[in-house]
């Protein structure tokens, strides 16, 4: 600041996002737009970074004297504050003092404003070295729709893309964040750790952890929170991943499956989730729009029922005293008999899945008859069976597992524990949605599923091939 910029290095470094503009706070009288300063500034940017072509520069304050503050407009606060937390705040006057090497923490699911402010002025405090701890694994659990979190590798991909770019001279050591202090909390060597207003008793939280041990407390940094002025109802108020995550909900997250061999002038789902999920109540929001809905549950009870399909091969491979009186299949006894037993589990499975297939393409063409466009398969082994295979898309509806069980001990009276069990022999959420084109929720009010249906509803409209649209 004062003084022009230092002489240009040797080779220009390639940034993963070329500079457009450059800026500085050299203080000059002369507001001409291309005076020396800034044709100085340009040349020198451009031989230290691959930039883009007509590179401009902004002199932030050229009509400002030496030691004048610049004033808020209106009265409006700045996004964020840098201040530190501990010791007592200083004056807003006072020069941010720098540190050699500090830390900085959190989840940076899909990058956003508030990330890039947190790690801004973590790099503006770090001289040497910036430890960035990414929450994975356990640290996971708790947040919202975490099935739709980016992979840690992609996470760590764009944080780093990002931190470069910021301040290159910097060395970055990215790592895992596995529990609630990581490295902040046994690291000798660091000596500043920016929090948020969320996290601010984290960072205090590590401090004593670091006395414990006899390490010297970090100098805590807090960031103001950014307030999100687009958020929805059922949204935090403030900028955050899990508000990105939950406005995926309904949309398209990976290209359609292409199905020449299913009924032609047919669109068909397949509709998938964990037990406790909701999934039937999606399925009637979905018939209510005007899809088809084939039933999972009932083509298993029309495949074993007698004269089904799989009666018999399944009294043969089970045995006769798996029958009510009847000659009805009784469903707990069968059910007690496969329960925990992985080779007795296949041998009914491989019985029944294929038949249930065919009892669904059989619907299907019944959906064609009756001038259906959309048909949803409503299963909840339909990734397990295979029937991937025959559908556009899948649409997955995910809840917590908590939240599952206590659904599940409430419609079925079961224990908490068999319900747990229940859900450990099923395929996880988070598998369900790696395999998913459509992730939907029902995790909060009713009326809010009603308006991820619909918007999934409408936007699959949209994608429908043209022939169907028409015949909408």
């Amino acid at each position: 600041k004062g003084a022009p910029p230092p002489a240009p290095a040797a080779s220009a470094q390639n940034l993963a996002h070329p500079p457009e503009v450059v800026l500085t706070d050299f203080q000059t009288r002369d507001g001409d737009q291309y005076n020396p300063v800034k044709q100085q500034l340009e040349r020198y940017a451009t031989s230290r970074y691959s930039c883009c072509p007509q590179l401009s520069s902004v002199l932030l304050c050229p009509d400002r004297g030496t030691g004048e503050l610049p004033v808020e407009p209106l009265g409006v606060p700045p996004p964020c504050t840098i201040r530190p937390a501990s010791p007592a705040p200083r004056s807003p006057k006072q020069p941010v003092r720098g540190y050699r090497r500090g830390a900085v923490g959190g989840t940076f699911d899909r990058l956003h404003s508030a990330h890039k402010v947190l790690l801004s002025v973590a790099c503006v405090l770090a001289q040497e070295q910036l430890v960035v701890g990414v929450a994975d694994k356990d640290l996971l659990k708790s947040k919202v729709l975490p099935e739709l979190l980016q992979p840690y590798a992609d996470r760590v991909e764009h944080l780093s893309e990002f931190l470069v770019d910021v301040k290159p001279s910097l060395t970055f050591d990215i790592v895992p964040l596995l529990d609630p202090y990581g490295p902040a909390g046994s690291d000798p060597l660091l000596q500043f750790l920016v929090v948020s207003e969320e996290t601010y008793r984290g960072g205090m939280a590590v401090n004593r952890l670091r006395l414990e041990h006899g390490l010297e407390e970090l100098a805590l940094y807090q960031i103001e929170l950014l307030k999100d002025p687009s958020h929805q109802e059922n949204e935090e108020d403030k900028v955050s991943s899990s508000s990105l995550r939950q406005r995926m909900l309904g949309t398209l997250l990976r290209p359609p499956n292409k199905r020449p061999e299913l009924p032609a002038g047919l669109y068909v789902l397949g509709l998938t989730g964990i037990s406790g999920s909701g999934k039937s109540s999606i399925a009637g929001r979905l018939r209510s729009l005007g899809a088809f809905v084939i039933d999972g549950d009932q083509l298993g009870h029309r495949a074993y029922a007698p004269g089904g399909p799989a009666y018999q091969p399944v009294v043969e491979a089970f045995g006769t005293d798996i029958l009510h009186k009847d000659g009805l299949i009784n469903r707990k006894v069968l059910g007690s008999r496969v329960f925990g037993n992985k080779k007795q589990l296949k041998v009914l499975t491989d019985i029944m899945w294929p038949v249930m297939a065919t009892l669904a393409r059989e619907e299907m063409d019944q959906a064609v008859a009756q001038g259906k466009t959309v048909c949803v398969i409503d299963a909840a082994m339909l990734l397990q069976a295979g029937w991937q295979d025959m559908v556009h898309e899948v649409w997955t509806v995910v809840i917590p597992e908590t939240e599952a069980v206590r659904r599940i001990v409430e419609r079925d009276g079961l224990s908490e524990a068999a319900a747990y069990s229940r859900l450990q022999s099923q395929m996880s959420g988070q598998q369900l949605v790696d395999q998913s084109h459509v992730v939907l929720s029902t995790l909060w009010a009713p009326h809010v599923t009603q308006q991820q249906v619909e918007r999934a509803w409408d936007l699959l409209q949209k994608r429908l091939p043209e022939t169907l649209r028409a015949r909408d």
